[in-house]
């Protein structure tokens, strides 16, 4: 702890030169200012920042007392205070606050003034420019805010603005009106689609209470059909409800659509409700799925489709289905690491072997899951890189002096969290590797270690495996895997990947600490292993985090007998992770992993996994193949599940 807090010291220190050091009560005003900020309280604001002219922050005390009051602020006010902070997060800040503003109020030339130095892509800001090139008579905007119109979500401000615009315009057709309730309603989003059919004449729209019962209930309004169905909108409804029931039931819902429904439908409603059965039953791992995949014949098919039809040809071991599917993606799916690793296997699987290795090139020696599994199919195991850069004590003093990071890690340890990680990534966006290393090491010195990984992550040509993976509270940890008879580089990388090792973490859903323990699984394991005095309070506290994470940890691999099951169900709950087994015959761990319904939990396991394998070498200079790490996970059987239900 003291070698911590000396390290702290060190990077408090190396901030001096860009404020002067903060006085006693500074924090509390800081603080102060920000939740009046938040409640937009400006009087009260005023008063504490006027205390506060030379702080490190004040940068940020300008920037929100002018948002504030952004509403009655003249252009001038706001170009000023741009100038003043040029170069800073805080000038982009300000910026997209501002174009937001005047694109509300459609002052396109101001807008458009400040909208040419403004870099990030924000799909709001993206939508008032393609109005303000639409007001200029810019007629190719227009095929360009169509591709916004598909988006499977609701609109924002903005981009509603934008929609209302084409519709005026009519560029915007029945057909485009249907093709966007589908989309909304295969993800779900079934207030959206009801305010789109708002667009559509009166005479075309569907009956209110048919498409309520399309969405709540879809088994009863397709028992019901009567048995011609000549409206287009009658026709919708009947196709959304089975969008539904396919999402609900794939069995019966295939069931439906091989009954009268088909005879009621065209045949492009048909083969695209078996495109969305496929779907659903492939993310449910029915053995149907590729059958009725089949039975949607060549419409095209979404990325998200695709990728569930090649998940579902994985699991079925029929590797020209997987060749087909990722060759139907568009090109930017097929880049994604994971179809380039299973292409090649796919090509492997007939022999091609020339071509397989051409494409294990393609990421091999990557870091990530499929970088790993690529180089050892390319007859290799990966190991840390000999070339490891350690930044030198200058580099980092000049880390220290850098101002975005240096106000970056004082709002970080003021709590004020969400601003202080943007402002570090702004700080850090243009950084070579020895600079992205040193401020890494900044931020290690300083405890905030998810900056640490994030950082050292980046580097593409010197790296520092050790500031990627660090090993905070390592006694701690080390100590708890040992009595509960667990890999330590396993527990590292779950932890790595749960919290970035930041022990006052909390998630929305209420997980806290290093090991993101939730409340209900803290009470379970508490009594399981006979914690005494345990208070709900106390998980926040290191040792009772790690003790209760681990506990759990082993209780879940004792159940489900494999790491990689063991991680999906700390990520997913037991119940869960167990149920995505094979029902029959063991899994490939690799395929086990790639084919986790949950796209958070998928992720999640292949992070860990991978950091596994990193931890492993560092710590006791072990390489352990991914391969030998993912294993084979047997197949489903009745091994009760534990009482604590889902994580």
């Amino acid at each position: 702890m003291i070698l911590n807090n000396l390290r702290h010291l060190s990077a408090v220190l190396g901030f001096t030169c860009c404020a002067a050091l903060a006085a006693p009560g500074d924090d509390k005003q800081i603080v102060a200012a920000y939740d009046a900020y938040r409640a937009g309280d400006a009087m009260k604001l005023a008063r504490h920042a006027k205390q506060l002219e030379s702080h490190l922050l004040a940068p940020w005390l300008d920037y929100w007392q002018l948002t504030v009051r952004l509403e009655d602020a003249s252009a001038e006010e706001v170009r000023a205070l741009l100038a003043k902070h040029a170069d800073t997060y805080l000038e982009e800040l300000l910026r997209g606050d501002w174009l937001r503003l005047t694109g509300r109020r459609a002052e396109w030339q101001e807008f458009d003034r400040e909208a040419e130095r403004y870099a990030r892509d924000e799909p709001e800001i993206r939508c008032y420019a393609l109005l303000s090139r639409l007001e200029r008579s810019d007629e190719a905007a227009v095929a360009e805010a169509r591709e916004i119109w598909l988006e499977p979500a609701e609109h924002a401000e903005g981009c509603a603005k934008l929609v209302d615009t084409l519709v005026v315009r009519s560029s915007i057709s029945t057909d485009d009106v249907w093709q966007r309730v589908r989309v909304l309603f295969e993800h779900g989003q079934i207030t959206a689609a009801k305010a789109v059919l708002g667009y559509l004449k009166k005479d075309e729209a569907p009956d209110e209470s048919a498409l309520a019962e399309a969405a709540r209930e879809p088994k009863r309004l397709l028992s019901r059909l009567p048995e011609a169905l000549p409206a287009r909108a009658a026709r919708e409804v009947a196709v959304l409800a089975g969008v539904r029931y396919a999402r609900h039931d794939p069995r019966a819902a295939a069931e439906a659509l091989e009954g009268v429904l088909a005879e009621r439908l065209p045949q492009a409603d048909v083969r695209y409700l078996w495109g969305r059965i496929g779907f659903e039953a492939a993310r449910e791992h029915l053995r149907e799925a590729l059958d009725w995949y089949a039975r949607a014949g060549d419409i095209a098919l979404t990325d998200t489709q695709l990728a569930w039809k090649t998940r579902a040809a994985l699991r079925a071991g029929r590797w020209q289905v997987v060749r087909e599917s990722i060759d139907r993606m568009s090109m930017r799916a097929r880049r994604d690491p994971a179809w380039t690793y299973w292409y090649a296997r796919a090509l492997a699987a007939h022999g091609e072997v020339t071509g397989s290795r051409a494409y294990y090139l393609r990421i091999a020696g990557q870091t990530d899951f499929y970088g790993l599994l690529a180089t050892e199919e390319l007859g290799y195991v990966s190991a840390v890189p000999d070339g490891i850069h350690v930044p030198s004590e200058e580099e980092v003093q000049a880390a220290g002096r850098d101002a975005g990071l240096a106000r970056a890690l004082e709002l970080i340890r003021l709590g004020i969290r969400t601003e202080g990680v943007r402002e570090w990534l702004y700080a850090i966006r243009h950084f070579d590797d020895r600079r992205l290393l040193a401020a890494a090491e900044l931020a290690l010195r300083a405890e905030v270690y998810d900056r640490a990984i994030n950082t050292a992550d980046r580097t593409t040509r010197l790296h520092n495996f050790a500031l990627r993976y660090p090993v905070p509270f390592h006694d701690v940890f080390r100590g708890y895997a040992r009595s509960q008879g667990l890999d330590e580089a396993w527990v590292l990388g779950l932890v790595r990947q749960e919290s970035r090792f930041i022990a006052e973490a909390r998630s929305a859903a209420g997980a806290a600490g290093l090991m993101q323990v939730m409340p209900h699984t803290a009470r379970h394991v508490a009594r399981k292993i006979g914690m005494r005095n345990y208070r709900a309070r106390r998980v926040m506290e290191v040792e009772t985090n790690v003790t209760l994470g681990t506990g759990y940890l082993r209780m879940v691999l004792d159940q489900l007998g494999h790491p990689v099951i063991a991680s999906a169900a700390y990520n997913a709950g037991p119940n869960r992770a167990r149920r995505w087994r094979d029902a029959e015959r063991p899994l490939e761990g690799a395929i086990f992993a790639e084919t986790i319904p949950f796209p958070e939990t998928r992720d999640y396991v292949k992070k860990v996994t991978a950091n596994a394998v990193f931890y492993a070498a560092l710590l006791h200079n072990k390489l352990t193949p991914i391969k030998a790490r993912l294993g084979t996970i047997a197949a489903a059987n009745g091994v009760a599940v534990l009482d604590a239900e889902e994580r």
